[in-house]
């Protein structure tokens, strides 16, 4: 656990390989506490937002739309234009419905109607219909979303005060009463009440408050977008592709884009490279006896929207991994529970993290004895929450270990028993299930 909240970015820097086995307790690490003089260079603000990505907008948003301001800082100089799509199931859609942008989105990229999975030499080994399979009250929507314009669109409803570009955080201190002085690179501060951190996988807020970093998962993955001018040729339907120790996947995003992936096995990370014409080249190496539709998605992907990430997660042990929040400082989204993309749900659970958080934080603020409210309302999203994230965390780290077998023998079982015959898509989609009512000013009161 970090000895010295107080500098907690001049430490050595994230290490994916590196986790300890035993997570620390529950218990508050020690912490810098600073009397803050008056300053003319410290801005006072209720609740701060570290990190501009899906998890901060779309909790600031749900605070706005609870009548609710707070300030999003985010590092860079502008929106996250990397990147490529997200899948999106339907609790995300409930979620983007209750805070009012759902129905600027949907027009903009195609509703997918199923699944197709196929064998590397191309034969269909099964197809579902989501919409048959999903036997819930609330039919099952997942569409396909470019994570720039989900970003676009979440900042486009916020005021236009209310976020900061080139605010990287440099270091925390915790107050005598018990608000945060946010110290940030260009030497600006800001004292808050509250403390939201939305800043990802290598959350310095998250590292602040004890937290381990994610573990690699043994596996690699490389995006990336498929651009047909003229309209791509594809059925609305997930397809995947399963080989040994490697699968791939592709879906159409709108007419003309195709989003693609490839995830092999990786004892070690690798050399680091950036050149996305050289992770291209590689990307196609892996699966060039692979369906030619593959390899004509890749083909068409701009250089510069390919990608190769480490897949990782944070197992969020009870009793040995720190709360989700101290005091007035809270996590919530990747820099809380971060999970591998093999269930579909990291962006999915940021978006319910933000609703279940703002709808909580926006009645305790309000309150005449906010500071213990805010507390409390942090310890109720964690109670409420973590039953939830946890089990989804383990899951798509064991779906992801299964479908990454290298045995032969034991994936001809998968391919030609399990799947075919066994698999049945209803069950495997009920962690989708998820609602919430439309926010609104009057639903915090």
């Amino acid at each position: 656990m970090a000895a010295n909240r107080s500098s907690f970015l001049g430490s050595t820097p994230f290490n994916f390989w590196h986790q300890s086995t035993v997570r620390s307790p529950k218990t508050r690490p020690n912490v810098r506490v600073s009397v803050v003089k008056s300053e003319s260079n410290v801005r006072k603000q209720d609740i701060v937002i570290v990190g501009g990505g899906i998890a901060g907008l779309a909790t600031a948003l749900s605070l706005h739309r609870l009548g609710v301001s707070s300030l999003v800082l985010e590092q860079a100089e502008s929106l996250r234009t990397t990147g490529t799509s997200l899948t999106l199931f339907k609790n995300g859609w409930r979620v983007l419905d209750a805070i009012g942008v759902a129905n600027d989105l949907r027009p903009q990229f195609l509703e997918i109607q199923g699944m197709v999975v196929k064998s590397e030499e191309g034969r269909e080994l099964r197809a579902f219909n989501f919409k048959q399979e999903d036997q819930s009250a609330c039919s099952q929507e997942v569409r396909a979303v470019e994570r720039r314009v989900l970003l676009e669109t979440l900042s486009e409803k916020l005021p236009k005060d209310a976020l900061q570009f080139s605010s990287k955080l440099s270091n925390i201190e915790s107050t005598s009463n018990g608000d945060s002085l946010l110290h940030l690179v260009d030497g600006s501060k800001l004292l808050a009440k509250v403390v939201i951190g939305c800043d990802g996988i290598r959350s310095p807020v998250a590292k602040w408050m004890g937290f381990s970093e994610p573990k690699y998962s043994g596996h690699c993955a490389y995006r990336g977008l498929g651009f047909y001018p003229e309209g791509q040729p594809f059925g609305p339907n997930v397809n995947y592709i399963y080989g040994r120790g490697l699968r791939a996947g592709y879906v159409p995003v709108s007419p003309t884009k195709v989003y693609w992936f490839i995830c092999f096995n990786s004892p070690s990370l690798g050399p680091r490279i950036t050149d996305p014409a050289v992770l291209k080249k590689e990307a196609k190496k892996l699966v060039a006896k692979w369906p030619s539709e593959l390899m004509n998605i890749i083909e068409c992907s701009p250089d510069e929207t390919v990608s190769r990430t480490p897949l990782v997660d944070r197992w969020l042990w009870p009793g040995l991994s720190p709360a989700a929040s101290t005091g007035k400082v809270v996590v919530v989204g990747d820099a809380w529970h971060p999970m591998t993309p093999n269930l579909g749900q990291g962006a999915c659970c940021a978006l319910e993290d933000s609703v279940v958080l703002a709808t909580k934080l926006a009645k305790a603020i309000k309150s005449d004895n906010d500071d213990v409210e805010i507390e409390a309302a942090f310890r109720s999203f964690e109670s409420e929450r973590w039953p939830r994230v946890f089990p989804l965390t383990i899951r798509a780290n064991l779906v992801g270990s299964i479908l990454q077998w290298e045995n032969p023998v034991v994936c001809s079982v998968r391919n030609n028993i399990v799947l075919p015959k066994l698999v049945s898509l209803g069950p495997l989609l009920e962690h989708t299930n998820f609602t919430c009512d439309p926010l609104s000013a009057t639903s915090s009161n």
